[in-house]
């Protein structure tokens, strides 16, 4: 729940206006939807567009792949510290504000892996992406909500702009893997050409959002500021925490790809095609985009129980898979967990979400996102460190026990609840 004093404001209502002004008004809020999902889509691509070039790092500079952990950390307390100092205060200064910031930490981040690409300065990038994600997720999440509300004039129409969100969310993670890998194999210069082609897509996306209607009104008195805080709805600490742990749980399936997978390929599978690890990475993605589409007419409960299903049974099969050396199974049951992680994920944030009346839903969805980014970050490093003494096998294993034991239960909850 967000902290802040509370605030003087509401999300402006939708009043009535001339046809003549209400169609415009609808257009142009309609635009401002597809404008703020645009900008979604190529800040969480350029989230991932690293993952399938830590090999040519690791390659180029020698260092071990707890350093790759470490470097994806950096990632994650960037996400982690940006949802907990600013994660909410959309809710106070307006939506549109903080994503123009978010798209210019993102650029300055591109301009980071262009010009300093030594460790030191792939932790760094790597932490300025991780504020600039931060401060979008919940942001663009409540904002293509409510745009889309008055583009409709259709209070109903929340519904489908959620799945637009999750959509653009983990859809946006799986196109940069896959584009980073596909421009490093195919095209000249591969860290430094996936960089220059998303400094272009974000700043269309800043110049896009820039015409994007606000949809918060700020406070007349000042608002005292304090930082996000991990505290429920009042009356609602059960329901907030299910959702909490189902998307911790999602999202640690969604670490694991975006970071050691790539070297567990290289190193238990010996496959180094840069390509194959983004498409690995992008059909993991794809499939939590995918399944959210495909399975949408399903009550919420249904989709999350059929999500608590693919995501055990993907990692079963993905654990067999590395047990018996099977590299496509390895790939296949990543996709098909990564098919019950959009379902469990989407139930999760659309939940939290509903927990609070729209004034307040920046907030909420902020503190949900942070306990969901501390899934992708904080199981990530503790198998990195665990490399550093272990074989890979076991850690592999140990990492599949805890995630679907999260999962089952986090997941059982949220579906009581549904």
């Amino acid at each position: 729940m967000s902290t802040l004093t509370a605030p003087s404001h509401t999300v402006e209502p939708v009043v009535e206006a001339p046809r003549g002004r209400r169609q415009h008004t609808r257009r142009r809020h309609g635009f401002g939807f597809w404008a703020v999902a645009f900008a979604f889509l190529a800040v969480m691509a350029f989230a991932t567009v690293p993952a399938p070039l830590y090999v040519i790092y690791q390659a180029r500079d020698g260092f071990p792949t707890f350093t790759t952990t470490v470097v994806f950390a950096a990632y994650g307390v960037g996400v982690v510290a940006a949802l907990y100092l600013a994660g909410h205060l959309s809710d106070v200064h307006g939506r549109r504000p903080l994503i123009l910031v978010s798209i210019a930490l993102e650029l300055v981040a591109a301009v980071l892996f262009l010009l300093w690409n030594d460790v030191s300065g792939l932790i760094v990038a790597r932490l300025v992406t991780g504020l600039g994600v931060g401060l979008l997720t919940a942001t663009a999440t409540a904002h293509l909500g409510e745009l889309r509300v008055r583009a409709t004039g259709s209070a109903s129409s929340a519904s489908g702009a959620g799945v637009v969100a999750g959509v653009v969310n983990l859809g946006g993670l799986s196109l940069g893997a896959l584009v980073g890998g596909a421009l490093a194999e195919f095209v000249g210069q591969p860290l430094m050409v996936p960089y220059v082609v998303f400094v272009v897509a974000l700043a269309v996306a800043f110049v896009v959002v820039l015409a994007a209607p606000e949809t918060v009104d700020r406070p007349s008195a000042p608002v005292a500021y304090r930082p996000q805080r991990l505290q429920a709805p009042e009356g609602k600490g059960a329901a907030f925490w299910a959702a909490g742990t189902a998307a911790f749980a999602a999202l640690a399936v969604q670490g694991l790809f975006t970071s050691v997978a790539p070297t567990f390929l290289g190193t238990t599978f010996h496959v180094t095609d840069r390509l194959a690890a983004g498409a690995t990475t992008f059909g993991v993605f794809a499939a939590s985009a995918v399944s959210q589409i495909v399975f949408a007419r399903l009550t919420q409960r249904a989709q999350i129980r059929l999500g608590m299903v693919l995501l055990v049974g993907g990692l079963v099969i993905l654990a067999a898979a590395a047990v018996l050396l099977q590299v496509a199974g390895f790939i296949g049951g990543g996709v098909i967990a990564g098919a019950g992680v959009g379902l469990l994920f989407r139930a999760a944030i659309g939940s939290a979400g509903a927990l609070v009346e729209p004034s307040r839903r920046g907030g909420v969805l902020a503190a949900t996102f942070l306990i969901a980014y501390a899934g992708l970050t904080v199981p990530v490093v503790a198998v990195g460190a665990a490399l550093l003494v272990l074989p890979t096998l076991p850690v592999l294993l140990g990492y599949v026990v805890l995630v679907i034991a999260l999962a089952v239960v986090a997941g059982n909850r949220l579906a009581a609840r549904a």
